[in-house]
């Protein structure tokens, strides 16, 4: 048996801001079983340490040091840490509802066929600032905001998988894909994502079932320095070159792909001038088609070192 029946991992680099109050958010979680927190420093430079000494007075918190900078290595050496069966993951910069967790392991009890499961996420805006009139629904998203509705829904489309700073895992379907590929997720200031997306991929196809629960809510804060355009066009880049990544992962480099990159950043152009009238609509399209020319530059240098090699 288990020593919990869920493990709570906050992987953090350099958060000592926020830090505090995520891990607060899940001492006071309203759990009738028990739990651990476990905090990964990421190779942080700042007070993360000094923050989460101060918390280790609760017997359920437990601090590891992982010196090799990124969240998917950071992500393992937690699951590797943790005891449980559930291992649910919070990001450090955002914050628990109170029934959390309780909500997540009992989805899992009650579905022996799930292997990820998240849920809803609203976004805390920092003080005196309200959402840019450039900022769309979609790019939102990008800020971490996740609804698909009042209602659980099994997803079926990976695209629609629940974020990753409110996530969990049953640990069985975890081991068995060999955990989360380093080579996909954010590393530094690099802003490599699309980790979720494939392992929602890998239990789709091994018959795994994937959940949203929209009480498993969790609020993300914004970071001040989030609001402006060019750090969107940053993200868009980034997001192109993680799916790019993603497909030559799968074996899927090959010259199709620039076909694919141009006719979508064609598209996202066209797009953009449809939508000129509208800033929000129009600049979510620009950041689209901008993902694009990152995706097209990954391509292309993946391509020529296939051909080094051949």
């Amino acid at each position: 048996m288990p020593d919990h029946q869920i493990s709570a991992i906050i992987c953090t680099h350099n958060r000592e801001s926020y830090l505090g109050a995520a891990i607060d958010s899940l001492l006071a979680q309203d759990f009738s079983a028990d739990f651990e927190v476990i905090v990964v420093d990421n190779g942080s430079s700042d007070r993360t340490r000094e923050v989460v000494e101060e918390r280790l007075g609760d017997s359920r918190v437990k601090y590891v040091f992982e010196p090799t900078i990124g969240l998917s290595v950071a992500r393992n050496t937690g699951a590797k840490v943790a005891s449980a069966d559930i291992i649910a993951y919070l990001d450090d910069d955002a914050v628990a509802s109170v029934s959390w967790l309780q909500v997540l392991y009992a989805a899992y009890e009650n579905n022996s066929k799930l292997a990820i499961a998240g849920g809803k996420v609203t976004l805390l805006w920092p003080p005196n600032i309200e959402p840019p009139s450039w900022l769309s629904p979609g790019l939102s998203g990008n800020l971490g905001a996740y609804d698909l509705g009042d209602r659980m829904v099994l997803i079926e489309q990976p695209g629609l998988t629940p974020r990753g700073l409110n996530y969990s895992l049953r640990r069985s379907f975890l081991e068995e894909i060999g955990g989360f590929d380093p080579q996909l997720g954010r590393v530094g200031k690099n802003l490599l994502s699309n980790e979720e997306l494939q392992m929602t991929e890998f239990a789709l196809q091994r018959g795994w079932q994937v959940a949203y629960l929209p009480e498993a809510l969790v609020a993300h804060n914004v970071a001040p320095e989030r609001l402006n355009r060019a750090w969107f066009l940053n993200r868009g880049w980034w997001q192109g070159i993680s799916e790019c990544y993603r497909e030559q992962l799968a074996g899927k480099a090959d010259f199709g792909q620039l076909q694919r990159g141009s006719e979508r950043f064609l598209r996202g152009l066209y797009k953009a001038l449809q939508y000129f009238s509208n800033p929000a609509e129009r600049f979510d399209k620009l950041v689209y088609a901008y993902g694009q020319i990152g995706y097209l530059n990954a391509a292309i240098q993946g391509l020529l070192s296939i051909n080094k090699k051949q």
